[in-house]
């Protein structure tokens, strides 16, 4: 039953491709642990935990652990997309694109050049 509940909390983790993923449910409590890539990732995961859930959720228990701390994630870069607009998508605040900017200086000359298919360090806050 709470494994239903959480479905949309499984399947993302699918399509983030989460690695040692494990899934129990004991005592009506669900029970997931996993590697995610980045923070990114493992913020999204519990944001829609927390979706689905509430802020403290009782019935789902996650050990979500990070495989690469160094960043908070990394982009590709998409026909369209600036730095302010990826700002927005990891930070919440497009101001920060600097930020994104400084932690590619070696592939980016100008902030309001980028260019498809360029990845991109987003750098832990």
């Amino acid at each position: 039953m709470v494994k239903s509940k959480y479905q949309s909390v499984l399947d993302l983790g699918k399509e983030l491709n989460i690695q040692n993923g494990d899934v129990s449910e004991e005592n009506g409590v669900l029970k997931i642990k996993g590697t995610a890539k980045n923070q990114y990732e493992k913020n999204l995961l519990w944001d829609k935990i927390k979706a689905v859930g509430g802020e403290n959720p009782s019935d789902i228990k996650a050990d979500i652990k990070v495989a690469d701390t160094s960043v908070f994630a990394r982009h590709t870069v998409k026909s369209g997309e600036t730095l302010g607009k990826i700002a927005k998508q990891y930070y919440g605040d497009a101001s920060k694109y600097q930020k994104i900017f400084k932690a590619n200086s070696d592939i980016l000359k100008n902030p309001d050049l980028i260019h498809p298919d360029q990845e991109l360090i987003i750098p832990n806050e």
